[in-house]
């Protein structure tokens, strides 16, 4: 199971979007976006479940497989 930062970034990539086209998609502030992006459900800033609806639908995943994802990486313990 692929953990959210991953999960993110090939939904970036699969829709082309970086992280400013990202946040204007969503209203995410583009700084949340990186950080989600790049360090997934356990970084320094963590995903609301409207943030994470948000994300699911800009980037055309099911909302449980993006739920799946930030549990995952709630759960991996921090390098």
């Amino acid at each position: 199971m692929a953990d959210l930062s991953e999960l993110l970034q090939q939904g970036m990539r699969r829709r082309h979007l970086n992280a400013q086209a990202l946040a204007e998609r969503t209203g995410i502030r583009i700084p949340h976006i990186r950080v989600f992006a790049q360090d997934g459900a356990r970084g320094p800033v963590q995903p609301t479940q409207a943030e994470l609806a948000e994300l699911a639908t800009a980037l055309a995943l099911h909302l449980s497989e993006v739920l799946d994802a930030a549990r995952t990486s709630q759960a991996s313990p921090s390098a």
